[in-house]
């Protein structure tokens, strides 16, 4: 086994909250509208939050939003834990690609550019073009309830391939990273992680899955997620070596995406129970990072409600969506841009008229 490099510990220096200063400089500048209190709901908390992650006021709109999805298949599948048959994520790619599933028609309406990273698709290495499959780790994951998902070599790998695309993308001026996965497993290694870190009990975490499992498959989930757990509690205390155990080479590479992206200063809108998965095991090695992303949507997964609670993160829409991809987030992103854009454009008053304001002077209607 070759010597590790990567030292997760340093996430915690190099992440920095957004700036809480032009936070309180937005909610200042948002009382000088005119308009009363709490008549833009939500909307004015995320223009503030995106606000302090620009670092400037007034917020700029989103103008180059991305849907980054990653891909893997998970060896967990063979034990009939989902509707789709084991090692067949690579058609949700193709679909994806084509532009034929839910995420891709909502990503042409709402005209975001798409991203597909093949981490560890079970199907040949030329499936797809090179721009897909060049960060791929392995063909297929392991099976998590009976094996390391990931070698130590391949769990760092992936958690690099993460970084670098985070970087890529922050590079190519993506101002919103719309987060996404495609998987045949995934909900599985995902209710493993979260029912890890919050020290629950499998049946507390295991949902349906994307295609509402019936119950005997049900019962087969919960029982991979159990011995999942036993695998991966003697290892919680580091990151790495639990992604390595149970979290597979796609979800290994969206915590390092999430945490890059963070010491970045990209703002994310997490989707569904996997997306929220990684993004636990990331505030496990950097409490600030959390700051930087948006809950899309409630999926209806039990494990992402768990982990959105331990997060202290709302999610802004529940439409029940549970197709994955980042269908649920992309439903999310026009809230985001609205809430720029009236930060950008609602014109403000002179200082002297809040104060009158504040003292009864202007009656909200």
């Amino acid at each position: 086994m070759s010597e590790r490099t990567l030292d997760l510990d340093e996430f915690s220096d190099l992440i920095e909250r957004p700036h809480g200063g032009l936070r309180r400089d937005a909610e200042e500048r948002r009382s000088r509208t005119g308009l009363p209190a709490h008549a833009l709901g939500r909307l004015d908390d995320l223009g503030e939050w995106l606000t302090a992650a620009q670092g400037q006021l007034p917020v700029a709109p989103v103008r180059t939003p991305r849907l980054v999805v990653f891909a893997g298949d998970h060896g967990i599948a063979e034990s009939d834990v989902s509707t789709l048959p084991a090692g067949s994520a690579h058609t949700l790619v193709r679909e994806a690609l084509d532009g034929t599933s839910p995420a891709a028609v909502l990503a042409n309406r709402f005209d975001v550019p798409l991203r597909v990273v093949d981490m560890s698709l079970d199907c040949d290495e030329d499936t797809f073009p090179e721009e897909i499959s060049r960060h791929r780790v392995r063909r297929s994951s392991g099976r998590l309830d009976v094996e390391d998902t990931l070698s130590p070599e391949e769990a760092e790998r992936a958690f690099r391939a993460g970084m670098a695309v985070a970087d890529e993308e922050a590079d190519a001026g993506t101002d919103l990273v719309v987060l996404g996965d495609l998987s045949v497993g995934g909900t599985t290694a995902a209710g493993t992680l979260i029912a890890a870190l919050c020290g629950t009990d499998a049946s507390v975490v295991t949902g349906r899955g994307g295609g509402d499992i019936d119950d005997l498959a049900w019962m087969r989930k919960c029982a991979a997620v159990r011995d999942g757990l036993r695998r991966a509690r003697p290892v919680l205390g580091d990151q790495l070596q639990l992604l390595a155990a149970v979290g597979g080479a796609d979800l290994t590479a969206i915590t390092g995406f999430l945490l890059q992206c963070a010491v970045r200063r990209t703002p994310v809108i997490l989707d569904g129970v996997v997306s929220a998965a990684c993004a636990l095991v990331a505030q496990r090695v950097a409490f600030r990072a959390p700051d930087w992303w948006v809950a899309g949507h409630v999926s209806g997964e039990p494990a992402q409600a768990k982990a959105l609670d331990r997060m202290a993160l709302e999610a802004l829409v529940d439409q029940g969506v549970a197709v994955g991809g980042g269908a649920g987030a992309l439903l999310a992103l026009p809230l985001v841009q609205a809430a720029a854009q009236l930060g950008a454009e609602l014109p403000v008053r002179e200082e002297e008229e809040p104060r009158a304001a504040e003292n009864g002077a202007l009656d909200a209607t």
